[in-house]
């Protein structure tokens, strides 16, 4: 499968979701999606950022837009994570890492002069037509929710 670039329509996907049932593109329609894919449930850097989205998960949905988290975890890692966090929205499982391929985020990591394959942390802001209108890679942590928001504001 071709890998989505900005300004084109993002193919349809279906992954398992901690809302009991799986979630695709069709579950935001008519709402713009924020799509942020993060390496790994409870890890200092994913939880903060996690926290952002929660913090702000108001204002995201009077802007109209619904927020999904995306790892390779699984869903009931997914679950304790956003029940220890009390996380407003929902977290997909890509274990096999479909999504992450098309959204083109996973790259060669080095942890400990390691070298192995993981999630960059990315997000991805979908239209409700579900056309992808921005995208940040190498993402760092403090202040990216906040960041997202406006551009939505922007955007709309």
């Amino acid at each position: 499968m071709a890998k989505v670039k900005t300004g084109a329509k993002v193919p349809d996907f279906s992954l398992p979701s901690t809302a009991g049932e799986d979630f695709g593109p069709a579950d935001a329609a008519g709402k713009w999606l924020v799509l942020y894919f993060y390496p790994k449930d409870a890890t200092a850097g994913c939880t903060t950022e996690a926290q952002e989205f929660r913090d702000l998960a108001d204002r995201f949905r009077r802007a109209g837009a619904v927020i999904v988290g995306v790892s390779r975890d699984s869903i009931p890692s997914h679950a304790k994570f956003r029940d220890r966090q009390s996380l407003p929205f929902h977290l997909l499982s890509d274990a096999d890492e479909k999504l992450c391929r098309l959204f083109d985020v996973i790259r060669e990591k080095t942890l400990y002069g390691r070298k192995f394959m993981g999630i960059e942390r990315s997000t991805f802001l979908i239209d409700g037509s579900g056309v992808l209108r921005r995208e940040w890679r190498k993402v760092k942590v403090a202040g990216h929710a906040q960041e997202v928001l406006e551009a939505l504001r922007e955007s709309r």
